[in-house]
């Protein structure tokens, strides 16, 4: 079930992304590991490097376990100017340090001057205290306008974040709250925001992740775009905006010390059931690359999420078709893999549903489908494959009305994921699947009608 074109460690546990960063042509990325188990404990940052963000390099653990504290999700920072004399171009690593021998969270840093190989554990630790169990997952990013640090971090069970301010990344000063708004059915956890351009203007967007109370259950991301002043995040909407429609995308963070492209990658998995997903000897992966940008539809402002460009280097053999008509059908196409590209455009014509089924074997498959009528764009992994726990089945739709009634879908099939982007990535969906073994069929179909597929194009990946 090993994913191929997915990071995924050796072994052993990881869950959330931590301390995403670029610097001197790597791509770093750490994450929640647990060297010694398939399940949570022992909690450290696990560590991978790429130059391409498609083939990773597992290199030792940055931040082990030790002296009875673990080093939970957090964020690193290029420190360029040396503000916090470590020295220039120091790789500063901003973490939540658990306590295991008592009920506290608090903020810890770390610094590498050998881009991220060994790393020191800042003699003043803490920089951050406020005597909370639950107080945890900084973000940390430069604020140009206002010349420092700031540091956002989750207060999970008052459904807040905090933002403070930092000239030396060492002490900290409090500025503002935000929250709660939008879902409040769970806990939040692992905040981000950045600044995105559109139409001439510059805006920010705060994300922070649902707990035990998201879209379909279990854990899940929701967003909020805005206006960020250097001490405060301001916006006009507090309504729930979610990041991803399907069950599996969680602790999603960005890349710092990217000048052009803001990049995110997230961990797939759900936390009902992500201790018992059926893998050995590694339990966790990471979702693809994904490259973010605005939008405006008929609601306001929305986060667009694409695949990045550099995944087209794992193309293989494709199978292409144009202008093709389907009527009552399914129909299997003649190019089969666990680990497929599809970019196909449907002219819906007449047909009430009409979609495709991917992974399919003698008993299990999975469709993604759109229904007419409702004009929902949906995913049924209700016949995936092997069911582990009663919360990971499901069929998971969303509201997409057509223009001029085509839709475009650009999918990702890998051994144990699906990943489909909706449109240019108004919407998408991320899902665990566990197909039988050989489950490698794909088909297109249609039902209630015909549908024209505008072009299709398949590759094994």
């Amino acid at each position: 079930m090993r994913p191929t074109f997915h990071f995924t460690p050796q072994k052993n546990w990881i869950n959330d992304p931590n301390g995403l960063v670029f610097l001197a042509g790597e791509y770093h990325l750490f994450y929640q590991h647990n060297p010694l188990g398939d399940t949570p404990g022992n909690i450290g940052w696990g560590h991978a490097v790429s130059t391409d963000l498609i083939t990773w390099t597992e290199l030792p653990m940055a931040l082990p376990y030790t002296n009875g504290i673990m080093a939970f999700s957090g964020s690193a920072v290029v420190d360029t100017h040396n503000s916090s004399g470590f020295g220039a171009d120091a790789l500063v690593a901003i973490y939540t340090a658990h306590h295991t021998t008592r009920a506290l969270q608090t903020q810890h840093l770390a610094f590498s001057t050998d881009l991220g190989r060994s790393w020191t554990l800042f003699e003043g630790n803490p920089v951050l205290d406020i005597k909370k169990t639950d107080f945890r997952d900084p973000k940390v990013f430069w604020h140009t306008s206002s010349h420092q640090w700031i540091m956002v971090v989750a207060l999970p069970n008052e459904r807040m974040v905090q933002f403070y301010g930092s000239s030396n990344l060492k002490s900290w000063r409090f500025l503002s709250d935000f929250g709660p708004a939008g879902s409040v059915d769970g806990i939040w956890e692992v905040p981000d925001v950045f600044e995105l351009p559109f139409d001439g203007t510059s805006y920010w967007v705060l994300k922070v992740d649902v707990g035990f109370g998201a879209l379909h259950g279990g854990s899940g991301g929701q967003y909020f775009i805005g206006h960020f002043d250097g001490q405060r995040f301001l916006t006009d909407s507090l309504e729930t905006n979610w990041l991803d429609f399907g069950k599996d995308f969680y602790a999603a963070l960005s890349f710092s010390n990217l000048e052009k492209r803001r990049i995110w990658l997230a961990w797939m998995n759900n936390w009902q059931y992500a201790q018992a997903t059926p893998t050995t000897p590694w339990r966790g992966a990471m979702s693809l690359p994904r490259e973010l940008s605005l939008f405006r539809d008929s609601s306001g402002l929305r986060l667009r999420q694409q695949p990045i460009p550099e995944l087209e280097q794992r193309r293989g053999e494709v199978y292409t078709r144009h202008n093709w008509s389907i009527e009552n059908q399914h129909l299997e196409l003649p190019i089969r893999g666990e680990q497929l590209e599809i970019l196909v455009e449907f002219d819906a014509l007449k047909a009430s549903e009409f979609g495709l089924g991917v992974r399919i074997g003698v008993d299990s498959y999975t469709t993604i489908g759109y229904h007419l009528n409702s004009k929902q764009i949906f995913v049924d992994k209700t016949q995936s494959g092997a069911v582990f726990h009663p919360d990971f089945s499901g069929r998971h739709e969303a509201v997409f009305p057509l223009e001029q009634g085509v839709l475009r879908l650009h999918v990702f099939v890998d051994s144990c994921s699906l990943e489909v982007f909706v449109g240019s990535g108004e919407l998408v969906f991320t899902e665990l699947i566990f197909p039988e073994p050989n489950a490698e069929a794909i088909e297109v179909y249609a039902v209630g009608g015909s549908v024209e597929l505008k072009s299709l194009a398949v590759w094994r990946l």
